[in-house]
Formats: structure tokens, sequence, C-alpha cells
């Protein structure tokens, strides 16, 4: 499912990734999923359930995974 939003740019910032689009012979739509998938990678957030789920082995091979049942339980009055 592709939803759409709309954000808002500069005047400079729109020209020079306007121009970045035109150099590269690209879409303005290819660069904002260039860098957001950049971004995701950077703070090492999966993109969709396979990556999840590749990351969530990992970690539980490294033995990264808290075990929850060690965990003291808050009661909320």
């Amino acid at each position: 499912m592709t939803r759409r939003k709309q954000i808002q740019f500069d005047n400079d910032t729109y020209l020079a990734l306007h121009e970045l689009a035109n150099d590269r012979m690209a879409t303005f739509q290819e660069l904002a999923d260039e860098a957001f998938a950049d971004l995701l990678k950077k703070y090492e957030r999966p993109v969709g359930l396979a990556e999840a789920l590749k990351q969530s082995a990992a970690e539980n091979k490294r033995g990264n995974i808290v075990d929850i049942n060690s965990r003291r339980r808050i009661r909320r009055k």
C-alpha cells in the first residue's frame, strides 16, 4: 500500500533537489526513496517484516535479546 504525504522545502533546497534529479536522470520520488532508505539504515531500522525478522534473528544469535521474564513487572495503581 502506497501512501501519499505532502512535505515542504524552502525554495533553495527544492531547486537543488530538482537539479540533482535532472543530473541523475531520476525522479524526485527516486531521490526521496534513496534518502529515506539511507536514513532508516543509519538508525538500524528494518523496512518490512522480512528485514525485521532477519534483524531479530541476528540479535538473538549475538545474545542481545533481553529475557522479558527476567524484568520486574510494574503495577499501575
